[in-house]
């Protein structure tokens, strides 16, 4: 037996097949494994015993003294748990390293100096542990979770090493989403990514490109995309219109167009799938994209409301038509809902703002395989946009505004806008939703009950006091 001290932060000491709690002034005796696997340790003192695991769970540091050889699988249980390791093996490259800054992760000691690790731990702030703890969550989640997600750490650094002009820097890899989701092809300039705005000190986008995905025929000039493109166009944020024509019909002659204050470019689509509407467009300038259906109803008062939210939020998907997901336990696979709930885990990109580096993402980072089937069904690219941000945020996307009719109920039923209507759209979804789960291999999607409203919404004080005025009156 050994005596343990502690007046602070509780300690797991993991030593081969048993472990030493540190919670009591007194002994801790080790115990042999169960037959289960599951080791324990008891207080001399006390009859009580404690579950290895759930103990790992609940302490804060937990020592890692060096196993049979000089590292020890016990780090990687201390990282899972959220324990903030204490390393006791001098000498030993930690993974990664060569990337990785472990000291925002980890306690580095030194195993000559073990009586002076009670004081080192003590001396640490609160403040200071929790981002320790924090830390270890996201290295863990983005490179240690999986033996695939350590297998691509693994190329990432090694492409790094050969092409090290666009390498990835140190920030990069100690922040998150991590190496994994930032592409260094997209660009050598942090401030092209949503992700450090905060970090680099800069503010974000004051301009969108308004991308409106066009696949019916111009035939009237009272067509809903007109109206939209007029909507758009009178926002103070928007710096042009993208109109991706992936219409069978020929394009429409330029003065069939409105004429508007900003730039209106129509772009045919050479494939005309619905994978096109999230190419990586050289004709969008701006990192802000508002993404638009042709059917879509937006007032101008909205779109500024939109994109002033977005900035706020620059790596989320920010919109006002939601949708929620759920686990139907009858069926056992994942569903999808459009009822009016109290939450809600997707925005629909039929309007919705997000950073156009999702447009990378989504071309260059997932497989053939999904897009594909997106294209087929002509469905479910707004669902898969949502699981690969939520997949790289781990955040939920934000609703704006309490509207839920946003589509124009005058479409034609013979147009490719009224998909909505046909019986098998629903159905696609619902699949849509359990093959995307299984290519991520967990379901990213996150629920949230936030719905964010102007100043002043709804509140009974003078009209002249508010500045999205016209929002409570659609």
């Amino acid at each position: 037996a050994t005596d343990a001290h502690c007046s602070c932060q509780d300690l797991v000491v993991v030593l081969g097949n048993f472990m030493q709690v540190c919670t009591h002034r007194c002994s801790f005796i080790p115990h042999s494994p169960t037959p289960h696997g599951a080791s324990f340790a008891h207080c001399s003192s006390s009859p009580s015993r404690y579950d290895y695991r759930e103990m790992l769970h609940n302490a804060t540091f937990c020592l890692v003294p060096r196993g049979r050889r000089l590292g020890s699988f016990r780090f990687l249980e201390a990282l899972q748990a959220a324990c903030v390791p204490v390393m006791l093996s001098n000498g030993w490259e930690l993974p990664f390293s060569e990337v990785i800054n472990w000291n925002q992760a980890a306690v580095i000691g030194d195993e000559r100096l073990l009586l002076q690790i009670p004081s080192t731990i003590r001396s640490i702030h609160q403040d200071k542990i929790l981002a320790l703890r924090q830390q270890t969550q996201f290295l863990w989640e983005a490179y240690f979770s999986s033996v695939e997600k350590i297998v691509l750490t693994t190329l990432e650094i090694i492409q790094d090493r050969i092409f090290k002009h666009i390498s990835r820097n140190s920030l990069i890899w100690n922040k998150h989403p991590g190496g994994l989701f930032v592409l260094p092809q997209y660009s050598s300039y942090l401030g092209d990514f949503p992700y450090y705005y905060a970090n680099l000190g800069l503010k974000p986008p004051s301009k969108f490109t308004a991308v409106i995905h066009a696949v019916t025929p111009l035939v009237s000039q009272s067509q809903p995309v007109l109206k939209l493109v007029v909507a758009a166009a009178k926002s103070q944020y928007c710096a042009q219109i993208i109109v991706l024509w992936n219409c069978d019909k020929p394009l429409p002659a330029k003065h069939r167009w409105p004429a508007t204050a900003v730039p209106v470019i129509v772009i045919e689509g050479e494939s005309k799938v619905m994978s096109s509407r999230f190419l990586p467009y050289d004709n969008i300038v701006t990192d802000a994209v508002l993404s638009l259906d042709e059917d879509t109803v937006l007032s101008t008062t909205e779109v500024d409301f939109a994109f002033t939210v977005w900035q706020s939020f620059p790596e989320r998907i920010v919109g006002y038509p939601a949708r929620s997901h759920f686990w139907d336990n009858s069926k056992e696979r994942w569903g999808y809902t459009s009822k009016w709930t109290n939450d809600y885990s997707m925005v629909l990109t039929g309007a919705a703002i997000y950073h156009k580096y999702y447009h990378y993402l989504y071309t260059h980072y997932l497989p053939a395989s999904l897009k594909n089937m997106v294209d087929q069904l002509a469905n479910c690219e707004d669902i898969l946009m949502n699981f690969l941000v939520s997949a790289v945020t781990k955040l939920p996307p934000i609703k704006v505004t309490q509207k839920k009719q946003y589509k124009e109920t005058m479409m034609g039923q013979t147009s490719r806008a009224s998909r909505w209507a046909d019986p098998d759209h629903f159905a696609q979804r619902q699949s849509c939703m359990n093959t995307f789960a299984s290519w991520f291999g967990y379901m990213p999607l996150i629920h949230s009950q936030m719905r964010l409203d102007p100043v002043l919404f709804k509140d009974q004080v003078s009209i002249l006091r508010k500045k999205y005025r016209d929002i409570e009156r659609l």
